[in-house]
C-alpha cells in the first residue's frame, strides 16, 4: 500500500509542478514586475485561488484540527471571522491600493509618512516572515509529512532528526520553485492545488464517517452527532483557546490586518488584471473560507471518536488520514498538505523579497548609481530568497519545543507584527496631518507593551483582548501627537493607477449573502444547534 500513496503523491505534485512551471515559463519572469506581480493580469478565479491557498497552508490544516481535537470548534472563528474582513478589505483599501499603483503596503506608509516609516515596516515585515511565518510553514508541512508517510518508523530515525530532514526537503524544493518560476508559477500551482484541496479535503470527512460507522455514512454522522457535543460548540468560554469576546475585539483586528495589509496576501490581489477582478477574486476567497471548516475542523471532530490520548495532537490530521483513506487517496491527500506548505512558503518567500529588493535594495543601490539593471534586481532578489530560506530551515525545528498548542504558538507570535502595523495603517488612512514622528512611537510603544505582556508579565487577559486595548491607546498616542505636532502639508491621495478601476457592480448582493453565511455558520455550531 506504500508504494501506492507514494505514487499518487508524486504523480499529482510532479503534475502540479510541471503545469504551473510550464505555464510560467512562457513569459519569462525577466522583469520585476513579472517576477513579483505577475504581469498584474491575473484572472479573478486565479485571485481567489491565490488568495485562499496562500491562507489555507499547513498550519492552519494542522493547527485547526489539532485545537478541534483538543478544545472545540472555537478555532474555525479564525476562517470564519475573516469573510468580514475580506469584504471591508474588499470595499475600502484595495481601491484604494490600486489606485495609488504600488506594489508592497510598506510603499503607502512611504507616502502617506516617510520612507524611513515605510523602511521600518518592511524590516518588521521581514523579520515576522523569517522567524515565524517560513518556519512554522516548514514545520508543520515537515509534520505532516512525517504523519501521512510515518518517516521515523521507515528510516529507523527519532523523531526530531525526521523533522529536520523534511524541513530541508521542503525548504529545498519550495525555494528552487520559486526562484525559477516567480510569483505566476506560485499561482498557477494555488489555483491547481485550492481544486485539489477541496477535492480531497471534502473526501476525507466522507472516509473518516463511513470509517465511524463501520462502513455506513449514515451511521458515522450519527455516531459523530450523538457523541462528544461540547466539542460542535464554536461560542467559546474564556477556558477555550478563542473566547467568544475576542471576535469583536483583537481577532478582527488581526484578520484586518492580514488581508488588509500582510505582504504575501495582497500581493495576489495587487497582480489582478483590474480593480473589478480583485473584488471578485476575493469574493472567491470567501466563498472558499466558509467551507474550509469542512477539511480544517470536521476531521479533528472524527477524530475525538478515532483515537484517544494522542501523544502529538499535532498529529490528528495526518494520522486519521492515514488510517481512513485509501491508498490512492491518502496519497493525493498527502499531495495537497505538501502543495498548501510549497504555496504559502513559496507566496513568503516572493513577498520577502520583494520587500528587500523594492524597498531597501533598490533605494539604496539607486543613491549609488544612475542606471539600476533589473536583471541585477532580479538576481539579488534570487540571492535573498535563498539566503531567507536558510535562515527558515534552521529556525524551524526549533517550534518542537513549543508550548500551548503550535496554532496557538503561531498566532500569539504573529501579534508582535500584525496590529502594530496594522495601527499606524489605519491612522494613515483616516486622518491626513499625522505626523512620521506619530507612526515611529505608534509601533515601538505597541511592540514593546506587548511583549511586555506576553513575555513579562502575566495579566491573565487573553491576547487576542490585549491587542485590541493596545490599539485603542496607541491610536490615542498617535492622535495625541497629530494634534500637537501636525504635518505641516496634509497628506493628498495621489492616483496612479495601472490598471482599471471599475467597481464590481454587484459586489453588495454578494456580501450581503457571505456575511448571511457567516453568521449561520456560528449558529449552527452552537447550543442552538448541533451542541443541543
Amino acid at each position: 500500500m506504500n508504494w501506492i500513496i507514494a505514487s499518487s503523491f508524486l504523480l499529482f505534485i510532479g503534475s502540479v509542478a510541471f503545469i504551473s512551471l510550464y505555464n510560467s515559463r512562457r513569459k519569462k519572469a525577466d522583469t520585476l514586475n513579472r517576477f513579483f506581480l505577475a504581469d498584474r493580469k491575473l484572472a479573478f478565479f486565479q485571485v481567489g485561488c491565490g488568495l485562499l491557498f496562500t491562507n489555507i497552508n499547513t498550519s492552519t490544516i494542522i493547527g485547526e484540527n489539532e485545537l478541534v481535537y483538543t478544545h472545540n470548534m472555537t478555532v474555525m472563528a479564525w476562517g470564519i471571522t475573516s469573510v468580514l474582513a475580506m469584504l471591508l478589505v474588499s470595499e475600502f483599501i484595495m481601491p484604494m491600493y490600486i489606485r495609488l499603483g504600488i506594489s508592497t503596503t510598506p510603499d503607502f506608509l512611504a507616502a502617506r509618512y516617510d520612507r524611513s516609516v515605510g523602511k521600518i515596516v518592511s524590516m518588521i515585515f521581514l523579520f515576522g516572515y523569517i522567524i515565524n511565518l517560513l518556519p512554522s510553514v516548514l514545520y508543520s508541512g515537515a509534520l505532516a509529512m512525517n504523519g501521512l508517510f510515518n518517516f521515523s518508523a521507515a528510516f529507523n530515525v527519532d523523531y526530531s532528526t525526521s523533522i529536520w530532514i523534511l524541513v530541508w526537503i521542503l525548504g529545498s524544493v519550495g525555494c528552487l520553485f520559486t526562484i525559477l518560476g516567480g510569483l505566476k508559477a506560485t499561482t498557477i500551482s494555488e489555483m491547481l492545488l485550492g481544486m485539489g484541496l477541496f477535492a480531497g479535503g471534502l473526501m476525507l470527512p466522507v472516509f473518516g464517517l463511513k470509517y465511524l460507522g463501520h462502513g455506513s455514512i449514515q451511521q458515522g454522522i450519527h455516531v459523530l452527532l450523538a457523541n462528544q457535543k461540547d466539542h460542535f460548540n464554536s461560542i467559546g468560554s474564556s477556558s477555550d483557546p478563542i473566547p467568544f469576546g475576542t471576535l469583536f475585539t483583537g481577532m478582527l483586528l488581526v484578520n484586518l490586518y492580514y488581508w488588509g495589509t500582510e505582504q504575501y496576501i495582497v500581493q495576489q490581489a495587487l497582480a489582478s488584471k483590474d480593480l473589478k477582478t480583485c473584488q471578485k477574486g476575493i469574493a472567491v476567497a470567501c466563498l472558499g473560507k466558509l467551507i474550509s471548516p469542512l477539511f480544517l475542523c470536521v476531521p479533528g471532530l472524527i477524530a475525538v471518536h478515532v483515537f484517544a490520548g494522542i501523544q502529538n495532537p499535532a498529529e490528528v490530521f495526518p494520522m486519521l488520514n492515514r488510517l481512513v483513506s485509501p491508498p490512492i487517496i491518502s496519497g493525493f491527500i498527502a499531495a495537497i498538505i505538501f502543495g498548501a506548505a510549497l504555496t504559502t512558503f513559496n507566496a513568503g518567500l516572493n513577498s520577502s523579497s520583494t520587500l528587500f529588493i523594492l524597498n531597501i535594495y533598490k533605494p539604496w543601490l539607486e543613491k549609488r548609481l544612475q542606471i539600476v539593471p533589473e536583471k541585477r534586481l532580479i538576481w539579488s532578489a534570487k540571492l535573498f530568497q535563498i539566503v531567507v530560506c536558510l535562515i527558515a530551515i534552521m529556525i524551524a525545528p526549533l517550534i518542537i519545543l513549543v508550548k500551548h498548542g503550535f496554532y496557538t504558538y503561531v498566532q500569539t507570535v504573529n501579534g508582535f507584527f500584525n496590529v502594530p502595523i496594522f495601527t499606524i495603517m489605519f491612522i494613515g488612512l483616516v486622518t491626513r496631518k499625522v505626523p512620521p514622528l506619530a507612526a515611529k512611537i505608534g509601533l515601538t510603544f505597541f511592540i514593546v507593551s506587548y511583549g511586555l505582556t506576553q513575555l513579562v508579565f502575566n495579566i491573565h487577559i487573553h491576547f487576542l483582548h490585549i491587542l485590541a486595548i493596545l490599539f485603542v491607546i496607541t491610536c490615542g498616542i498617535m492622535l495625541l501627537i497629530g494634534k500637537f505636532y501636525p504635518m505641516s502639508v496634509p497628506y493628498q491621495l495621489k492616483t496612479n493607477n495601472l490598471v482599471d478601476l471599475e467597481l464590481w457592480k454587484n459586489r453588495h448582493f454578494y456580501a450581503g449573502i457571505l456575511i448571511l453565511l457567516m453568521i449561520l455558520m456560528f449558529v449552527v455550531f452552537s447550543p442552538l444547534v448541533l451542541v443541543k
